[in-house]
């Protein structure tokens, strides 16, 4: 696996450059953000190694470019267990970026809201996680050129960045600190019922999505400061009587793009 991801990273390398000083891999309908990047550079995915994305909403292409002053690179969509790849190789983006020599990430994605005071389009700074997805990309033998046998979670979503991110939005002109909570991830595709929305709620999950879950943990055990915000696309099932749908979820993500793209642009300003 370690050849392979190096393999990545020697093309982000031969195409790119200099690595970035940040990675952003963007959830359905945040693809807004990479648009507003400077000086872009674009590659699909499988020009540099990667699988393609063949869901609606992900572009499925790496756009390189500056915001803010900093250097950026842009995952426009990512790699879903559900489209049976395996939880090692949804999060090989992240792992090459890591031996690219990123320093950190910012992850998004777009939920359901298990926490009924959620509204639509709410972000959330993603606190902590319940995987639930029955695979972890650190299964197998350890990389230990990435990091340890038995990497601590226990601080897996920076602190340092959470904070800062309450400072942006304060700055920008929020009437309240963003919500923070925690993100359940369950394997999909398809949505959850309102069984397991409760068995969620118990568990003390306040969000719930198909994804981030493998990015964040092959982050932290690459070193990777990490910042994940979950954009609310709909209440999670059953705590309304409307029927759920993926054309909704990006409609719901694309009016909070502009909220996105200001609150991650100031976190990568001050980085």
């Amino acid at each position: 696996m370690l050849d392979r991801i190096d393999a990545v990273a020697r093309g982000l390398q031969a195409r790119f450059g200099a690595p970035p000083d940040v990675g952003v891999v963007l959830g359905s309908g945040l693809g807004a953000f990479s648009a507003a990047l400077d000086d872009p550079q674009r590659a699909a995915y499988p020009e540099l190694g990667l699988p393609g994305s063949n869901v609606a909403g992900h572009a499925g292409e790496l756009v390189v470019g500056s915001t803010s002053g900093r250097r950026v690179a842009c995952f426009s969509g990512r790699l879903h267990l559900y489209e049976g790849h395996d939880a090692a190789t949804a999060a090989l983006a992240i792992r090459a970026l890591a031996r690219w020599g990123c320093r950190g990430v910012v992850l998004s994605s777009a939920v359901g809201g298990v926490d009924p005071t959620l509204g639509t389009g709410e972000l959330l700074l993603v606190s902590d996680h319940i995987n639930l997805l029955g695979a972890n990309p650190l299964r197998g033998p350890n990389l230990d050129a990435l990091g340890p046998r038995f990497p601590d979670l226990s601080n897996i979503y920076t602190p340092r960045l959470r904070a800062l991110a309450q400072q942006v939005a304060l700055t920008g002109g929020a009437a309240r600190r963003l919500r923070e909570g925690v993100y359940a991830a369950m394997p999909g595709p398809s949505y959850e019922t309102p069984a397991e929305v409760r068995m969620l709620r118990i568990l003390g999950a306040d969000v719930v999505g198909m994804s981030l879950i493998p990015e964040s943990i092959a982050a932290a055990h690459a070193g990777l400061e990490v910042l994940a915000v979950s954009v609310v696309a709909n209440p999670a099932a059953g705590l309304t009587d409307e029927k759920l749908a993926h054309a909704d979820v990006t409609a719901a993500v694309n009016k909070a793009a502009e909220a996105f793209t200001a609150l991650v642009r100031g976190v990568v300003a001050a980085w």
